[in-house]
């Protein structure tokens, strides 16, 4: 625990520093575009907090040396090899000007370094034969690579209100915490709570004052942390399932094959061009009914931070089963598709306006009256 405390006071920490100062850099550190399909912030923020995450992250690993020299050499390995996916996006946040391709090659570096300096690769995926291919070197190589680089972009893509992909992150390695304490694997158990601590640091600041962003930086870097220790779980336990992280990371993934599908066969589009209906902004739009049409900020705030509990409950329904069943192949298999048909049922219901009432959230009468 006192590895948690110290990445989160450290993040905590750093990230006050930021937001104190940011302004003073407000046309670099602030996101100043307001107007955006995918923007839904009333001032500029400042979109480096993953810069607080990874700091937390390495100091508390560093502390591990004296006391688990092994666990830190582990944990900081997995970092350096991250740091082409974090600084690609923190460049992006800098200065708007590294495109979706440049960014998700980056993270597919990264995770190919973690494969060849780490030995750190997708072995089994509880399908014999396809688990029999993955004996061949380069097809667990490029396996590793494309799931990791899609789960950085997916992370990435859910990031978009108040403690949405911060929370949702931190309740997966939450739950990959508690199966690595069950295998004893020290180092994804200390990887795992280290990063609860450094999110959590950040998080703080971002829910639900939405004082700073989580930015592509730490978006990337949290998704490819999930990545790597998931991977490493699996990997190095064969109690553990191979469709325990596929269930445990089901909202991204299954937001990200959605949208990609919504946006080639249904609109015609673009897959990488951002638009306005993905369902945390369709549940901001239609069932945050609060302050509907206000400009004030605290009124587009607020109205932000109460979408993302929404998103949370979805995710716990992936991530509950996961962590209850993270042995049980069959059970975990049948939860995905529970997961998969709960979010395409909701999707419709929003977008023909037949979700029930109850889950509409208006205004009080009384306020109205004020």
């Amino acid at each position: 625990m006192l590895s948690f405390a110290l990445a989160f006071l450290v993040s905590l920490a750093v990230t006050l520093f930021i937001v104190r100062f940011a302004h003073l850099h407000e046309g670099v550190l602030g996101d100043t575009d307001l107007a955006g399909v995918q923007k839904f912030h009333a001032r500029p923020v400042p979109r480096i907090g993953g810069v607080g995450i990874i700091c937390g992250l390495t100091a508390s690993a560093i502390q591990l040396r004296w006391t688990y020299p092994a666990v830190s050499a582990g944990i900081l390995g997995v970092i350096a090899c991250g740091l082409p996916a974090f600084l690609s996006g923190l460049i992006e946040d800098l200065t708007k000007r590294v495109t979706p391709l440049v960014r998700l090659i980056c993270t597919m570096a990264a995770a190919g370094l973690a494969y060849v300096a780490l030995d750190i690769a997708v072995t089994r995926i509880s399908v014999p034969p396809l688990d029999f291919l993955l004996t061949y070197a380069a097809i667990s190589c490029a396996v590793t690579v494309l799931a990791v680089a899609a789960l950085a972009n997916a992370v990435n893509i859910i990031d978009g209100f108040n403690g949405l992909a911060s929370m949702v992150t931190f309740m997966m390695f939450a739950s990959l915490a508690y199966v690595a304490f069950q295998v004893h694997d020290p180092i994804v158990l200390s990887g795992s709570l280290i990063m609860m601590g450094a999110v959590m640091g950040f998080f703080i600041w971002n829910f639900p004052a939405g004082l700073i962003f989580l930015g592509d930086g730490g978006a990337y870097f949290v998704g490819f942390m999930l990545g790597e220790l998931a991977i490493m779980l699996v990997m190095r336990n064969r109690d553990v399932s191979a469709w325990y992280p596929v269930l445990l990371f089901m909202y991204p993934i299954f937001e990200t094959c959605f949208s990609i599908y919504r946006k080639k066969f249904i609109r015609g589009m673009s897959p990488g061009m951002p638009d306005g209906v993905h369902l945390h902004m369709l549940v901001y739009k239609r069932l945050m009914r609060w302050a509907v049409g206000a400009k004030n900020a605290h009124e587009l705030t607020r109205r932000n931070s109460l979408t993302s509990p929404y998103l949370w409950l979805l995710c716990l329904i992936a991530v509950i089963p996961a962590t209850l069943f993270w042995r049980h192949t069959l059970h975990l298999f049948c939860f995905v598709v529970v997961f998969a048909a709960t979010y395409v049922w909701l999707y419709i219901s929003i977008v023909r306006f037949k979700v029930p009432r109850w889950m509409v959230f208006r205004r009080p009468h009384s306020s109205l009256k004020k």
